[in-house]
């Protein structure tokens, strides 16, 4: 059975930092490209970040510089390190993992994270 979960998410100040982490069960990870993504209320679900099964990464303007992406194959768990956050980062954050051509799809339940001003 496939299942990503997430953690790590809470309430934080502006300027902290929160490192989010995603739990993944099955045999795909290791072929996935993994990402997060999040999702204000009102909003549309945005890609923040991803990391491909060979370690290419790729951010969100908006975070450049700030959160950083990694994976761990061996635990088969994703991160997201988040520091110097915003208000605007005030979000649910969704771990994905994306096939490609193989054909699958896999969403988190998600983690909300708060940044207070």
């Amino acid at each position: 059975q496939v299942r990503l979960v997430e953690s790590g998410g809470g309430l934080v100040q502006a300027g902290g930092s929160l490192r989010l982490s995603c739990a993944a069960s099955g045999t795909f990870f290791r072929f996935s490209t993994m990402g997060w993504y999040r999702q204000a209320p009102g909003d549309q679900r945005e890609l923040v970040a991803f990391i491909t099964s060979g370690g290419r990464t790729n951010y969100a303007d908006s975070v450049k510089g700030r959160f950083t992406i990694s994976r761990d194959n061996a635990e088969k768990q994703v991160y997201l390190q988040m520091n110097s956050l915003k208000p605007e980062d005030t979000a649910v954050y969704y771990c994905n993992a994306d096939g490609g051509a193989l054909g699958f799809r896999y969403w988190g339940q998600g983690t909300q994270v708060t940044v207070s001003s």
